[in-house]
């Protein structure tokens, strides 16, 4: 799980991806990534736009296929720190 200043925390769990408000536990938003994101997400920030990015390999349940994927989310404006 990780919380960024935008007031969400992201969790990642079989091979969804969901932000929650860190203040109500609301889910907010989910999607289902290539493979299982069994990696903690980091975010970064650029021309004050903040970004979310995941490791999405699998690998961990032989019914599930596995690789090597990154894949980065652009947080919505209105939810950016600037």
């Amino acid at each position: 799980m990780r919380s960024n200043c935008s007031g969400l925390r992201m969790t990642n769990f079989d091979r969804k991806f969901r932000a929650f408000d860190k203040s109500t536990g609301e889910l907010l938003w989910e999607t289902t990534l290539p493979f299982s994101g069994n990696a903690t997400p980091a975010t970064y920030e650029g021309d004050g736009r903040q970004y979310v990015v995941i490791a999405a390999g699998g690998g961990k349940d032989p019914k599930q296929g596995s690789g090597g994927v990154h894949v980065a989310f652009a947080l919505p404006r209105s939810a950016s720190p600037n």
